[in-house]
């Protein structure tokens, strides 16, 4: 039986949803306390008389009169809407109370599964099964709940089942604050309460509480602590206090403190903790790591103070200290403005002294440093403008004496750029001003650009109407632009710094660029495009050469001044497109190959404008001789090349297949999928000169196969045959007994690969991919986070990937001319780089990774780890038997990041193959 009521209410008084017992029937429904509210309140009946009374008839109970008088001002008097067809039911209300100082400031919220009982004597709720309280923003869960209106006080607890299983353990959560318990007592108007057996979750650490006090709405007193990151209910291990103060989201304090294993106390402890239970940044003293080092000694790694200044800065400061003499200090401040701009600083200095005068291991006390600076802006901050830094400058020995990072050692080029670009809205103008550095460390040579200016005039139309209407002209087509650059560089070596070799050294160098374009209509299926350019650079040295008989050598001398070489060409450019289709079966697989060709030709005039820039000169005992630029340090040529017109080509191609799937019929089912994604050749032929009309054959290839294999090649072959010391001659190869397209000078192959399993749990690689999309560090957190992850890849393993593999090779092969002009020397190198993991088991895993190099059939160097998942905890043996830092190393610590540096470690380093 369901009844539907309106009733008009003035105090707080239960618009029942609870149980009611009326003539032997129990009412179910939803309650809440209101004040002043009006509702329309669905109930349900159930019959809850007796079996023998069912078939007889209820008795009404007569109406009273009210005994309180409305008055005839009260404008709030309504009929209530509950009107039944018996006199006896009708009734009007007449309640106008004052509300009650000790009532609740909003409505509380029943539901339950089973019924809810109203003591009204008692002036108490019962909730059973499943039963859930809300008011505001607190809300509790349990298989029992009590509220007794009287004090406001809330109490719930479980039920056990036939086998002893819990039923319905108290959960209450309020805000950001959740956590369970086996008993909780809470009091609505005050905000307190007493808790037994609570758990609960703080950001990483789970906290078990045998009896706690609730203070205050973010601070509660707890007895008997137990802290974990381990989130089983016996934790393999935790840190136990007698009495603690929890400050929600932010901190836990303790007196003594101490930890135990499976359950196992710990004979040691500290007097107080503090347990932070709020990520981000924080004030406060870096832990260090001990460390065994045979060659460096007892030490300590990663002692320091982290340090916060506002908002926007942050610094912190490390040190490694070694008991034979060695230490390392790093600073590294960093900042950042939301929306606006962030960066790091990271300053690094090592003093270093591996072993003593007698080890097989002794090298020489060294002191290197490091300066690495990043600067990034957010692109909306202020646009059209842009200024960016990535910084890395160290000394030549950093990178070798850097522990526990193969790659890092084997790195031998640092590079550094500091840019700032502008545009201007609705103008074509764009100007760059680059700092750039690069260095090579085995060299000991030092590239620096100061400045690099580029200014840029996009191409404009002068002939072009500010207002479009019908066809445009041709030469409203025609176009114009402009690239300038201006560049200084000083090189030096670090051995030899001093300010006269560093003026002696200064280069600079402008170049001016006036390309010219025309786009006319297609001709049928032809593209037409003229262009006109002119070109100027300005060098601010000369080079000539002087063969001296008497060291039989090409003796090379410069002089500073102002050196002009001018460039002009004039082109007519055509290509057009021709597609080809191959089509199969339509119940195949495979339903089609198109086939796209693109080919061009042009021709070009370019008047010499430099042919008093070129010097002849001897090269050899024999009376070989070369051209040689006076404005360009490098390699002479054979011959000059005249001003003149030539004809350049070229062809085009891609490939692309369409697939079917065997399991969908519909359009979706077909795919497109690139199988060659370019390859061709292209050259060009010289109308001015009576020989060697004919370049070099520039060859390449692209393609991605079915989006796993990355494959680039490339390849230059010289069409004419050649003599025995390398020198060309006027004669095609093809010409002759045999056939040969040419000679080949130079090329490279690269191919890319990367397999991996399908992840056990889709869901959680989905959550770790958006994990590392989301998170973005910088400055110092980001290059501490890299250098771990290079340093110790076992410490993040990712067992939820069963196995993985990338593989890379590089080919390179190109023909050198030797020093003496004798003839060329074929340079030729291979390599092969391999990074990969998989799990032995769903607990242990194995990774490697190294650098095969194929002509010398070594390994340049090799990293392999051993992982162990100890659900909490993480064993991992990195070992790095090849490179030029050998080392080993064994580490146990907790997966947590706030106990990450709660470890054990065993390290040990080889430096025979550090340079002296």
């Amino acid at each position: 039986m369901n009844i539907t009521g309106k009733v008009n209410y003035k105090y707080v008084l239960l618009s029942v949803s609870a149980v009611l017992v009326l003539y032997g029937l129990t009412v179910e429904g939803r309650t809440s306390f209101r004040r002043r509210a009006q509702f329309v309140i669905p109930l349900t009946v159930k019959d809850t008389v007796p079996p023998g009374a069912r078939n007889k008839p209820l008795t009404p109970v007569p109406v009273k009169p009210d005994t309180i008088k409305p008055t005839k001002t009260d404008s709030s008097l309504v009929k209530d809407s509950l009107v039944m067809k018996d006199s006896a039911f009708q009734k009007t209300d007449t309640f106008n109370l004052k509300v009650s100082k000790d009532s609740l400031d909003g409505p509380v919220e029943f539901v339950a599964e089973d019924s809810m009982v109203i003591d009204i004597p008692g002036d108490k709720i019962y909730i059973y099964n499943k039963g859930q309280v809300k008011y505001k923003d607190i809300m509790l869960d349990a298989q029992i709940i009590q509220l007794d209106q009287t004090t406001s006080m809330l109490t719930a607890y479980p039920t056990k089942d036939s086998t002893g299983k819990r039923l319905g353990v108290p959960a209450f959560k309020q805000g950001e604050e959740a956590f369970t318990a086996d008993t909780i007592r809470y009091n609505f108007k005050t905000q307190k309460g007493l808790t037994v057996g609570t758990y609960t979750q703080q950001q990483e650490m789970f906290v078990y509480v045998n009896r706690s006090k609730r203070i205050a709405p973010d601070a509660f007193y707890g007895e008997g602590a137990r802290f974990s990151s381990c989130n089983f209910d016996t934790p393999h291990f935790a840190f136990r206090a007698k009495k603690t103060k929890f400050i929600s989201n932010k901190i836990a304090v303790t007196g003594p403190v101490r930890p135990e294993f499976e359950g196992v106390p710990i004979p040691i402890g500290l007097p107080f903790g503090l347990f932070p239970l709020k990520q981000g940044r924080r004030t406060g003293l870096l832990p260090p790591q001990p460390v065994v080092n045979e060659q460096l000694g007892l030490g300590l790694e990663g002692l320091g103070y982290y340090k916060t200044f506002g908002d926007h800065w942050d610094a912190s400061i490390r040190t490694n200290i070694y008991s034979y003499g060695s230490w390392n200090l790093f600073l590294s401040p960093s900042y950042r403005k939301r929306y606006r701009y962030s960066g790091g600083i990271n300053l690094s200095f090592m003093n270093n002294k591996v072993g003593f005068k007698d080890d097989p291991d002794y090298r020489p006390p060294s002191r290197n440093f490091s300066v690495q600076w990043s600067h990034t802006v957010d692109g909306k901050a202020r646009p059209g403008t842009n200024f960016s830094a990535s910084v890395n400058v160290a000394t030549s020995l950093f990178n070798s004496f850097f522990p526990n990072n193969a790659v890092q050692n084997f790195n031998n080029q640092l590079n550094s750029s500091i840019a700032y670009q502008r545009t201007w809205a609705g103008k074509p103008y764009n100007l760059t001003v680059t700092a750039n550095h690069n260095q090579n460390t085995n060299q000991r040579l030092y590239n620096i650009t100061l400045p690099a200016v580029g200014f840029t005039v996009n191409t404009i139309y002068p002939f072009q109407k500010k207002e479009f209407a019908g066809t445009p002209k041709w030469y409203e087509k025609l176009g114009i632009a402009y690239n300038g650059t201006f560049n200084n560089q000083i090189s030096f070596y670090d051995t030899a710094v001093n300010v006269r070799r560093l003026l002696d050294t200064l280069d600079w160098n402008a170049t001016h660029s006036i390309p010219i374009q025309l786009s006319l209509p297609p001709l049928g299926p032809l593209q037409i495009g003229p262009s006109i350019s002119y070109s100027e650079t300005w060098r601010s040295r000369g080079y000539s050469r002087e063969w001296d008989p008497n060291s039989k050598k090409v003796i090379t001398s410069s002089a500073k001044g102002l050196y002009r070489d001018k460039r002009m060409s004039v082109g007519l450019n055509i290509s057009t497109a021709i597609f080809g289709m191959l089509n199969f079966k339509r119940k195949s697989g495979i339903q089609a190959i198109r086939h796209v060709i693109r080919p061009t030709i042009g021709i070009g005039y370019a008047p010499n404008l430099n042919v008093n820039n070129w010097q002849k000169v001897q090269i050899d005992s024999a009376g070989n001789t070369l051209f040689f630029d006076t404005y360009s340090p490098f390699s002479g040529v054979e011959f000059i090349q005249p001003g003149g017109g030539s004809i350049s080509f070229g062809i085009d191609n891609n490939l692309e297949m369409k697939t079917r799937s065997k399991t969908d019929t519909t359009e979706e089912g077909i795919k497109k999928v690139r199988l060659i994604d370019g390859f061709g050749f292209n050259g060009s032929y010289n109308l001015s000169v009576d020989s060697f009309q004919l370049s070099d054959f520039n060859f390449y290839l692209r393609s991605n196969l079915f989006d796993k294999i990355s494959l680039t090649a490339g390849a230059n072959i010289s069409p004419y045959q050649q003599l025995a010391n390398g020198r060309k001659i006027s004669k095609y190869a093809w010409e002759g007994d045999k056939f040969r397209l040419g000679t080949f000078t130079n090329g490279f192959v690269s191919v890319n690969t990367n397999f991996r399993s399908k992840p056990k749990d889709e869901k959680k690689a989905k959550e770790r991919e958006a994990l590392e999309k989301e998170r973005s560090y910088e400055g110092d957190e980001r290059s501490r986070e890299m250098n771990m992850i290079q340093s110790n890849p076992a410490e993040f393993a990712d067992f939820n990937i069963p196995w993985s593999l990338n593989l890379s090779y590089a080919l390179n092969l190109t023909r050198v001319p030797r020093s003496d002009f004798s003839g060329f020397t074929t340079m030729l190198t291979q390599s092969l780089n391999f990074n990969g993991d998989f799990n032995l088991t769903e607990k242990w895993k194995i990774q490697g990774s190294g650098t095969f190099d194929i002509q010398t059939r070594k390994l340049q160097y090799i990293t392999t780890s051993i992982s162990r998942d100890l659900h909490c905890w993480q064993l991992s043996i990195n070992v790095t038997p090849v490179g030029p830092i050998r080392t080993f190393s064994i580490t146990i610590n907790p997966k947590s990041s706030l106990l990450r540096d709660l470890r054990i470690n065993r390290s040990r380093f080889f430096y025979n193959n550090i340079p002296r």
